[in-house]
């Protein structure tokens, strides 16, 4: 399992190529201004290593404050469609207000996988 919280890099760092993970990071980020964010590569129970498909989004941000849970998963599903449409198969959303966040303190674990390539 891989995640990404770190900031962007930069200097030489920049000019690497750029994962789904830290794409999927910077338009939260760019977004929402989140307190809190990681995004984790959960390929790993989908499919074998090395594959960008499945992923778990943890993302704390005042900008959900009164909004309900399909309204901020609409509002990221949207940030992220560019990835949906090259290959992203899976984004599991765990979204907080920092009042929710402070509450709960961590999102519920992954279920395993039930299908698919395992």
């Amino acid at each position: 399992m891989s995640s990404f919280s770190a900031p962007m890099p930069s200097g030489d760092a920049a000019s690497a190529p750029v994962g789904r993970e830290q794409r999927l990071a910077t338009a939260v980020r760019e977004a929402l201004a989140p307190t809190h964010l990681e995004v984790i590569n959960e390929s790993h129970n989908h499919g074998g290593s090395g594959t960008e498909t499945h992923y778990k989004l943890i993302a704390v941000s005042a900008a959900f404050e009164g909004q309900r849970a399909v309204a901020r998963h609409q509002r990221v599903y949207a940030l992220t469609a560019a990835e949906r449409e090259t290959g992203l198969h899976a984004l599991a959303l765990h979204l907080y207000t920092p009042d929710e966040w402070a509450a709960v303190a961590r999102a519920p674990d992954s279920p395993a996988c039930r299908g698919g390539s395992q």
